[in-house]
């Protein structure tokens, strides 16, 4: 297995509207595998194959606190959406932020399994909250989207104020002859 690199806010390959899988291949399997891997390896709880580049309908991830209960969606679709709850949230794509958002609290969802198999699952709490927020990505959106344009204008500045500085000190540990 592999550790992928998780695309960062804003790029706009996180806009990208993921497609549906067609039929679930081995290769698919080893990309939800990959994605647990990468995901577990940032800490994260949940990851789309949009954040690592792949724009299919494809999410993982595991809520439990022993994080040995992963869960692998390919086609989500949500059946049924019930009351409502606020929940701080943060993503593997929007590094070091942290917002509360409103989203449903309890939920039905259809998913193909790693197998392709259909199931069904009933979600509340933490769950549906993660479920809801990789779904999202599978549809080009950001939990970032949910907030003010200020907020969201503060991050972007944010973001790429890190990005310059990554850049600088990426290019003093090379060598002379690379620069």
């Amino acid at each position: 297995m592999a550790v992928l690199k998780i695309i960062e806010y804003p790029d706009p390959r996180l806009r990208i509207k993921a497609q549906p899988v067609t039929a679930v291949t081995a290769e698919h399997r080893l990309l939800a595998d990959n994605m647990l891997e990468t995901m577990y390896a940032a800490p994260g709880i949940g990851l789309a194959a949009t954040q690592v580049d792949r724009h299919i309908r494809l999410l993982v991830l595991d809520v439990s606190e022993t994080r040995d209960q992963p869960w692998c969606f390919i086609n989500p679709e949500i059946l049924s959406r019930e009351g409502s709850d606020i929940c701080e949230e943060g993503c593997l794509s929007v590094p070091g932020v942290n917002e509360p958002v409103e989203r449903a609290a309890r939920i039905r969802v259809r998913a193909l399994d790693r197998d392709g198999k259909s199931f069904e699952l009933d979600a509340e709490g933490l769950l549906a909250v993660c479920i809801q927020h990789e779904m999202d990505h599978l549809e080009g959106k950001l939990f970032v989207d949910y907030l003010s344009e200020l907020k969201r204008s503060r991050l972007k500045k944010r973001a790429a104020k890190a990005r310059r500085k990554d850049s600088v000190e990426s290019s003093r540990h090379q060598p002379e002859a690379v620069r």
